[in-house]
C-alpha cells in the first residue's frame, strides 16, 4: 500500500469542488468509481457536501497555503481490499495526519491496475477555522502505512525513499505518459560516460556526442537535448550539482562553439515509447502524425471560431446603430428617445453576452475535437476503437485483442469488462474476476476464458469462489473441464444432478417451465402418494436445482429433502412434521 499527497503546483488552481467532482465522475465507465464516503459534513451527499466545505474554507481570508489537501492511498495490483478495511484506512491515515475532526469525500477507484482511493480532504478546521499543514507528512505516511500492512494483511511496500524528488516526478511523468524523459534517456545511454571525464573539454565532449549541451543558468547547471528539452544537472545526480562540478574541474568553462552545435550527434534524445518489448516504430509514427494533424486542425478551428466570433459582434453592433440613427431621426420626445436608447443599448450588451457564451461552448468542444493525447492515452483510444496492435503495444506482447463489452482498458493494457454486475479483467494471460462475482457473470466469465484459451481451464481462488466456479460451469453446460480433477469432479457431479433435474420436469405430467435449470419454471405437482382432496397437507414437489427441496401445502420453511426417489422422479422427503413418510432415512 502506497499513500501519497498529490499537491498543486498553482495554488491558484486548487478548488475543492473540481476536485471531488473529477473524484466522483464516472468517466463513461461503470467500473470506475466504486466507494464514496463522506465524513465530518452535515449531509453526507457529496454535492451538499462540497458547499458545506466552500463555506468553511470561506471563514479564512488569512491562510496562503492550499486549502484543499488531496490524498491517494494505492493497492498493489490484484489486492481487493473490503469497504470495511478501506474505510479504516481512510480513518487511520487521516487521523494520522492530523485530519480526524476535519471534512472529507473520498472515492475507491477500480478502472487502474492499482485500486485505489482519492481523499479531498478540507484543511480548514470546521470550528477553529484555522489552516493544517502537516509536517514532513510523507514520514507520516510511510509509518502508518507499515502498521496498517501489518494489522490488515494487505501487501508490503518499500516506504523508505530511495530516489530524489526529481527522479520520482521523472518515474511518474513517464509511467503517465509512456514515453521517456530526457533525464531517464541520459541515465541510461551516457551517464556511465559523463562519470568517466576528467575535464570540462572532457565532459563537453561526451555532451556533444549524445547531441547534449552544459549550460549555465543562475547558478546552476543544465544539460540541453536538441529540441530544447532541459534538466538540471543536479536532477541527474548531486555530483553533477554546479558547485560539485567546479570542485573537480575548476571554474565553469563553457563548451567551444563547435560542440555547441549538437546536430550531427551519433546518438541524440528523441522522445519515444517507454516500452520496448513490442515494436511501437510505425504505432509512434502514427502517434506523431495524428498529434500534427490534431494541432493543425485545432489550430484551424480556432481561427475559424475567433472570425466568426468577430463577424457576429460586427453583426449586432451594426444593428444597435442602425437602431441609434432610427431613435434619433424620429420626432418622439427627448425623454421618450433616451429610453429608446437605455432599451438598445441593454439589447447590445444582451447580444455580446450571448455571443460570448455561445463561442466559450464553442472552444470547449474544439478543444476536445482536436485534444492532444499523452502517447499512453492515445494508445487507450486507439485500443478502446478496437486497434489490436495498439492493445499490444501497452501490454508489450502479441496475441492480445478485446472482443466483449470493453469497459475500459488500463495503461498497462488490461481490459476491463463489465458483465453486468460482473467486472471481468483481461491482462493477456488470464482473466480474474475483479468485483460483484454474481451467477450470469461466473457464466460470461467462462465462456470468454474457453474462447481466449480452449476447453481446459484452470481456477484459482477460494474453495468458496472454486464451488460458484463449478456450479456455473454445470448450469451453462459448457464443453469444458477443469485442470483441477477434484474441481472436475464437483462439476461432473453437479452436471449429472442438473441433467436429472432436467429429464424428471420433462417426466412430470407432460407439462414444462421457463425458468428451472434448462429454462424451465419450477412446476409445483402434488405428491400421487398423498391424499387427492384441495385441502391435503402432503408436501408439493418443487422442481429445481438440487438440493431438492420440499414444502408443505400450508406455506412452511424449505428444507432439504435427502430421501429417495421413485422410479417416476418424484422425491419422499425425509424431514420435518413428514418424518414418518421417509423411507428409512433418519432426521
Amino acid at each position: 500500500m502506497i499513500a501519497k499527497r498529490v499537491p498543486m503546483k498553482n495554488l491558484r488552481k486548487s478548488d475543492y469542488g473540481e476536485l471531488v467532482k473529477y473524484i466522483l465522475d464516472p468517466q463513461d465507465k461503470q467500473e470506475r468509481v466504486g466507494k464514496v464516503d463522506v465524513t465530518n459534513c452535515h449531509s453526507d451527499k457529496p454535492e451538499f457536501a462540497i458547499t458545506e466545505v466552500l463555506n468553511t474554507q470561506a471563514q479564512n481570508r488569512r491562510a496562503t497555503g492550499d486549502r484543499t489537501y488531496h490524498l491517494m492511498v494505492s493497492f498493489r495490483a490484484g489486492e481487493n481490499p473490503t469497504a470495511e478495511t478501506l474505510g479504516a484506512v481512510e480513518d487511520r491515515l487521516c487521523a494520522g495526519l492530523g485530519f480526524r475532526e476535519h471534512q472529507r469525500v473520498s472515492a475507491v477507484h477500480y478502472d487502474t491496475d492499482n485500486v485505489h482511493m482519492h481523499i479531498a480532504i478540507n484543511a480548514i478546521h470546521p470550528t477553529r477555522n484555522t489552516l493544517h499543514n502537516p509536517y514532513n507528512d510523507f514520514k507520516t505516511l510511510a509509518q502508518l502505512c507499515e502498521k496498517l500492512e501489518d494489522e490488515y494483511g494487505l501487501a508490503k511496500d518499500n516506504h523508505v525513499a530511495q530516489k530524489r524528488g526529481a527522479e520520482n516526478r521523472v518515474n511518474d511523468m513517464e509511467a503517465h505518459s509512456g514515453v521517456q524523459s530526457l533525464l531517464g534517456w541520459i541515465k541510461q545511454e551516457c551517464e556511465q560516460q559523463m562519470q568517466g571525464a576528467q575535464s570540462w573539454a572532457q565532459l563537453h565532449q561526451v555532451m556533444h556526442e549524445h547531441g547534449l549541451q552544459l549550460r549555465e543558468r543562475g547558478n546552476g547547471l543544465i544539460v540541453v537535448a536538441a529540441d530544447g528539452t532541459a534538466v538540471k544537472g543536479s536532477s541527474i545526480d548531486r555530483s553533477y550539482s554546479k558547485r560539485a562540478m567546479e570542485g573537480r574541474f575548476g571554474k565553469f568553462q563553457p563548451a567551444p562553439q563547435r560542440a555547441q552545435e549538437a546536430t550531427g550527434a551519433s546518438a541524440a534524445y528523441q522522445p519515444k515509447p517507454v516500452r520496448a518489448r513490442a515494436n511501437t516504430a510505425e504505432l509512434y509514427a502514427r502517434y506523431q502524425e495524428d498529434q500534427q494533424t490534431s494541432t493543425t486542425g485545432r489550430a484551424a478551428a480556432m481561427e475559424r471560431m475567433r472570425k466568426d466570433k468577430q463577424q457576429a459582434i460586427e453583426d449586432a453592433k451594426r444593428v444597435a446603430r442602425l437602431k441609434r440613427a432610427a431613435i434619433k431621426a424620429s420626432r418622439e420626445a427627448g425623454s421618450i428617445k433616451k429610453i429608446l436608447y437605455s432599451a438598445a443599448h441593454q439589447t447590445l450588451r444582451k447580444d455580446l453576452g450571448n455571443i460570448a457564451e455561445q463561442f466559450a461552448q464553442e472552444r470547449e468542444r474544439i478543444a476536445a475535437a482536436h485534444q492532444r493525447r499523452a502517447w499512453a492515452d492515445w494508445l487507450q483510444a486507439q485500443a478502446l476503437q478496437g486497434d489490436a496492435e495498439a492493445l499490444e503495444a501497452m501490454r508489450g506482447r502479441p496475441g492480445a485483442k478485446a472482443s466483449g463489452p470493453v469497459d475500459g482498458i488500463t495503461k498497462a493494457g488490461t481490459i476491463i469488462y463489465r458483465l453486468g454486475a460482473t467486472a471481468v479483467r483481461d491482462d493477456g494471460s488470464r482473466l480474474s474476476i475483479s468485483r460483484g462475482a454474481d451467477r450470469d457473470g461466473l457464466e460470461a466469465a467462462l465462456k470468454m476464458a474457453a474462447q481466449r484459451f480452449g476447453p481446459v481451464i484452470a481456477v484459482t481462488g477460494t474453495d468458496v469462489f472454486k464451488a460458484r466456479v463449478a456450479e456455473a460451469a454445470a448450469r451453462s453446460g459448457l464443453a469444458i473441464t477443469f485442470s483441477s480433477p477434484a474441481l472436475e469432479q464437483r462439476r461432473q457431479q453437479l452436471l449429472s444432478e442438473t441433467d436429472h433435474d432436467r429429464s424428471s420436469a420433462r417426466t412430470d405430467g407432460g407439462r414444462t417451465s421457463r425458468s428451472s435449470p434448462g429454462g424451465r419454471r419450477p412446476v409445483a405437482t402434488r405428491d400421487p402418494g398423498g391424499p387427492a382432496g384441495a385441502g391435503s397437507t402432503e408436501p408439493r414437489q418443487i422442481r429445481s436445482s438440487p438440493p431438492w427441496l420440499a414444502v408443505p401445502a400450508d406455506g412452511g420453511n424449505f428444507r432439504s429433502c435427502p430421501g429417495s426417489r421413485t422410479p417416476g422422479g418424484r422425491c419422499v422427503p425425509g424431514y420435518g412434521w413428514w418424518r414418518r413418510r421417509c423411507r428409512g432415512i433418519s432426521p
